[in-house]
């Protein structure tokens, strides 16, 4: 074999091989298929979930995976409604299509921590409307009437005659019968799979291999390309000369595209060694000239002149407030995501057909950039959804799907665009910078008045402009007008800072930065009262029970006032996203004049949890993401260039330096919430507020490494 043959898939499936204990077969007595079926054909009730003869249950996710365990969650939704055995569950991702939506967005779209949220009724409708008739299969079969029969893990029983038939015997008579309408739905005491800690249903192909990650695909005839772009956001091909990217070996073609010009070669090495060779004359247009320090000046002066500023809520009088004022701005940095998987997509684009294969989180969208490109009908545009090695919202845009369809075009064969980490972190739709005001009252230690002004670019603006507020993006103001706190006297404002730098959604959007300044200020003002920030906060939250549910549980079990031992202070913070609450504590120490995180407390209130360990899981990586944001995630320009390239000076926390996450959760019988991006938003402010009490120094802005060491 090749060296270059082998894969990352590859090699894992040789390893599997040779270890002969990843790959397991599952032999259930009394659940094989039944000899009375008269049909190879699953039983597809909807277009969720398909039975076969064999007992496997298929359920269609019509959600992207990509770490956060909806490839599990959403048939687990299923299954517990199916009474279906778990251990005989499988999934397939649902293509591009209308059957598929989410019925919240309108589109299939994943993000905002709303999986489970949106899809609860629709999967639980669906797994007991299947269940409904395969007991009616049943029934039919014995000559009974359904309700003298139960199911339980796959099987149909009939107690009376000790009579059986797996779901598997029955897919044929079912498939005949009549889909029932209004089918009562379970109680939440009689979920049996749905709060339980079962295995991941993508582990075993990301152990064996068999898992296809965009970067994965392989296409027969298929091409590589590496893209050169513009240095300057909005800069232009003056123009170019192909010659010395043609000279490398591999390189079969060189040609220019609307992002920039695309090396096209027999392997990605090959690729990027052309882009590398290119000689490119750049008109750097409109943005050669802009640099952090001038944008957040920028953004200053528009705090200071209200220049452009609309209400986004108002209540009270925050102008006739009396009593101690404090006051406070905060200055947030550009961030990339960085997802594990950098950014890819591979395209066949021919005569009467175009397939896309991607990594991507909206698929409506991906496929609506194949028909502009290629004018063919949106039926005729394949979107395959691979496996995402991390989203983070970048993948909700889809201007990599766009370079392939456009280079697959040009040449006239299937072709991979790969991007390299570089390409990465200097083309992104970045977490917007911001520039956040806040003024507050306070009146025999009560805060009797909140004003919060944010000067950010709106990414919404251009994604939905249709949900734009009376013109304000409230998506710009998560955790600024929905924070858990009741304050009578209350004024949130925004300014849209348009500046010519492409912003998008970044894990837990805009309540990521407003929380960190909520709850950093909110800490600063329980201090000037002279009070505990947890009694403080606990006062504020009169309306907000869940809130106060989730921070009195953390601080329990942190030992919230207790001593964590020497040079040690915590902090905390609560926050509300995607219907959640969760509130942090962190116990934090100084090190060389930085945060040092000995342990983290979570607690957590997101309704129904479908699987405890899914959710501490993304309780636990969404602390870590926010933490390497808080220490030294940011984004610089210099002449309109992004000055960071790689991991060496984009720094994200290594192993070493993460600390124990312990997870709380509170339980629920309410719908399911968000969970894959609460936790993100308040672990920043939780070691900033730890940090005050260390240092007695307020952190204003981010990173801690600016911070702490300007």
């Amino acid at each position: 074999m090749e060296l270059d043959a082998l894969d990352r898939g590859g090699f894992l499936r040789l390893a599997g091989t040779l270890g002969a204990g990843l790959v397991f077969a599952v032999y259930l007595p009394g659940c094989g298929r039944s000899s009375t079926s008269s049909s190879s054909a699953p039983f597809a009730p909807n277009a969720w979930v398909r039975i076969a003869p064999d007992n496997t249950v298929t359920v269609v996710v019509n959600k992207s995976e990509m770490g956060q365990g909806v490839a599990t969650g959403l048939p687990t939704i299923v299954a517990d409604e199916l009474d279906a055995d778990p251990n005989l569950l499988k999934f397939e991702f649902a293509p591009a299509d209308q059957q598929y939506i989410d019925p919240v967005y309108g589109a299939m779209i994943t993000g905002g921590s709303t999986s489970v949220k949106d899809m609860w009724m629709p999967l639980r409708t669906a797994g007991a409307t299947a269940r409904a008739m395969l007991i009616a299969a049943a029934a039919q079969q014995w000559s009974l009437d359904p309700s003298a029969c139960t199911a339980k893990n796959g099987v149909v029983y009939h107690s009376a005659s000790n009579r059986t038939a797996s779901y598997g015997s029955l897919t044929a008579i079912a498939s005949g019968l009549k889909v029932p309408t209004n089918v009562p739905l379970k109680r939440p005491d009689q979920f049996t799979i749905i709060g339980q800690q079962h295995q991941r249903l993508d582990i075993p192909q990301k152990l064996n291999g068999t898992a296809e990650y965009g970067i994965d695909v392989r296409v027969p005839g298929m091409l590589y390309a590496a893209i050169a772009r513009s240095p300057v956001f909005g800069g232009k091909v003056k123009s170019f000369d192909p010659k010395a990217a043609k000279a490398v070996a591999g390189v079969v073609d060189v040609v220019q595209v609307s992002n920039g010009v695309a090396v096209v070669a027999k392997n990605t090495w090959s690729a990027f060694q052309g882009k590398n060779a290119l000689q490119i004359d750049w008109d750097d247009g409109p943005n050669a000239n802009l640099t952090t320090e001038a944008l957040f000046a920028e953004a200053e002066e528009l705090a200071r002149t209200h220049r452009g500023e609309l209400v986004a809520l108002s209540r009270g009088n925050t102008e006739t407030a009396k009593g101690t004022v404090v006051e406070a701005t905060y200055r947030g940095p550009f961030l990339a995501h960085t997802t594990m998987e950098p950014q890819n997509a591979t395209a066949d684009v021919r005569e009467d057909r175009c397939e896309v294969w991607a990594p991507n989180q909206v698929q409506q969208r991906s496929q609506q950039e194949a028909v502009n490109v290629t004018g063919l009908p949106l039926e005729k545009c394949v979107v395959h959804t691979t496996l995402l090695g991390g989203g983070f919202g970048r993948r909700l845009e889809s201007d990599y799907v766009r370079e392939a369809v456009e280079v697959s075009k040009a040449v006239k064969a299937p072709v991979k665009v790969m991007w390299t980490r570089e390409d990465d972190i200097q083309n992104e739709f970045y977490r917007p910078m911001s520039v956040n005001v806040v003024r507050g009252v306070l009146a025999n230690g009560t805060l009797t008045s909140l004003s919060h002004q944010v000067v950010s670019q709106s990414w919404l603006k251009r994604w939905h402009p249709q949900w734009l507020k009376n013109g304000v993006d409230m998506l710009s103001m998560a955790e600024a007008v929905d924070a858990p706190y009741y304050v009578p006297n209350f004024k949130a404002t925004f300014i849209d800072h348009e500046h010519g730098i492409p912003v998008g959604s970044w894990r837990a959007p805009d309540a990521n930065w407003n929380g960190f300044v909520t709850e950093s200020f909110i800490d600063e003002l329980a201090h000037a009262a002279g009070k505990d920030p947890l009694t403080f906060r606990l006062a504020l939250f009169e309306k907000t029970p869940r809130a106060a549910g989730v921070l009195r549980l953390a601080a329990e079990k942190a030992g919230w006032g207790k001593r964590q031992g020497a040079g040690i202070a915590q902090g905390l913070a609560v926050v509300f996203w995607g219907g959640s609450y969760a509130a942090l504590v962190a116990d934090v120490s100084m090190v060389n004049n930085m945060p040092k995180v000995h342990r983290v407390v979570a607690a957590v209130d997101c309704g129904t949890v479908i699987n405890p360990r899914i959710v501490e899981q993304q309780a636990q990586s969404a602390v870590i993401y926010g933490l390497s944001a808080a220490l030294t995630n940011k984004i610089t320009l210099e002449r309109g260039r992004v000055q960071q390239h790689n991991f060496y000076d984009y720094l994200s926390l290594r192993l070493a330096d993460s600390p124990p996450i312990d997870v709380y959760v509170v339980p629920s019988k309410e719908s399911p919430t968000g969970v894959g991006e609460l936790c993100t938003p308040p672990i920043a402010p939780a070691v900033a507020n730890a940090v005050f009490t260390l240092t007695g120094k307020r952190v204003r802005q981010l990173p801690f490494s600016d911070a702490l060491r300007a």
